[in-house]
């Protein structure tokens, strides 16, 4: 059985990198990975610590990119890699762009589409944008289907999804097998100069779309605020390479004491800094995915969240993006020891670290179910 992966941003990479090594462990199983370069050194980083073997690199980022030339060139240089592959089956991660695209040309061509992470929705097409409506149009088109809960599962077949369709568990929690280690040594340089014994660790990341401008800068304003409320808070907050990110974010917040704005850092840095964080303030989707796994309360930058199973869970509590809202939501939990407990100590709703075993062998069943229809 030929698996051609598709992914191309950091995000994707570190919930596929453990599901790749899975994949060639499996002595039947051809593994092929091909990167888009959706991004670019970010991807690098997690490529490099999972030691993953990438067949093509077809590093489509270019300058003022833009979502039309993305997917147009994902489209186009995808269907290249799969006359040349002929692959079984193409899997593709999650809402990205590349995903989506990848998933289209491998139906124009035919090939069977499997869907990690699927069934993630908040029913409004323009939050998260563009991937609420990446990955719906990405479930339509995919044949079989890996979704990381039941709620995900009930998504899909609310929408009439209902064959092929895994419940697996998150394969971000898979990764932490390879990227969590005790006495860890930071990479990153500013990281590995902090002093933080006895400090309360917020680590921050913002940086989406519907955030830039004045969302962005309520987060500044509330970090800034929280910093004097609390001495013995240190925030660290590694900044998107995305140029309106960078320069809100450096303008409001560089130089102020006790916050840290750092380069994006690899996977093991962040990981092993969440593993020692208090708290984390994000609009991101994996953090909200990963932090419950250390017991690490996430309180979500955004006004809705696509994961509604850690909000039920309690992990996880959206707070939107106003500074009052995010200062009276960190102030509950740094003063009121119950509240932070609740939060910390509830069970982690996406998975047991063997969500990449479990695809695998729904892919291995559904292979031998289609050769059974032909004849095989």
């Amino acid at each position: 059985m030929k698996v051609l992966s598709v992914f191309g941003t950091r995000p994707e990479a570190i919930k596929m990198c453990p599901l790749v090594l899975e994949l060639e462990a499996n002595k039947g199983i051809e593994s092929v990975v091909c990167l888009s370069g959706q991004h670019r050194e970010m991807l690098k980083q997690v490529i490099d610590v999972f030691k993953i073997h990438v067949k093509y690199d077809l590093d489509i980022m270019r300058p003022k990119q833009t979502l039309f030339t993305l997917t147009s060139d994902v489209l186009l240089s995808t269907e290249e890699v799969y006359d040349r592959e002929n692959p079984d089956i193409v899997l593709v991660h999650g809402d990205t762009t590349t995903s989506f695209a990848a998933a289209l040309a491998a139906f124009y061509k035919k090939i069977p589409v499997g869907h990690v992470e699927a069934g993630l929705r908040t029913y409004d097409k323009y939050s998260p944008f563009p991937e609420e409506m990446n990955r719906t149009f990405t479930s339509h088109i995919a044949d079989i289907h890996f979704a990381p809960t039941e709620t995900n599962k009930s998504n899909l077949a609310a929408e009439g999804i209902m064959d092929h369709v895994y419940v697996t568990g998150n394969t971000v929690i898979d990764a932490f097998k390879t990227t969590v280690k005790k006495d860890f040594v930071f990479h990153d340089e500013v990281l590995r100069a902090l002093r933080l014994d006895g400090k309360r660790i917020v680590l921050v990341t913002a940086h989406r779309r519907e955030n830039w401008g004045r969302p962005l800068e309520q987060i500044c304003r509330a970090i800034s605020r929280l910093k004097d409320m609390y001495k013995d808070m240190e925030f660290i907050y590694p900044v998107h390479l995305n140029p309106i990110v960078r320069e809100t974010v450096s303008g409001m917040l560089n130089g102020v004491e006790r916050v840290h704005l750092l380069d994006p850092v690899d996977v093991e840095d962040m990981h092993n800094l969440m593993s020692k964080s208090y708290l984390v303030l994000t609009d991101s989707g994996g953090l909200q995915e990963e932090a419950p796994a250390f017991g690490v309360p996430v309180l979500v930058l955004r006004t809705e969240t696509e994961r509604p199973e850690a909000v039920d869970a309690g992990t996880v509590r959206v707070v939107g993006f106003e500074t009052d809202d995010i200062v009276a939501a960190v102030r509950e939990l740094a003063e009121n020891r119950q509240a932070y407990d609740g939060m910390a100590s509830a069970a982690n709703p996406y998975g047991d670290g063997k969500a990449s075993e479990r695809i695998v062998k729904h892919l291995l069943e559904w292979k031998t179910e289609r050769l059974k229809e032909c004849g095989g």
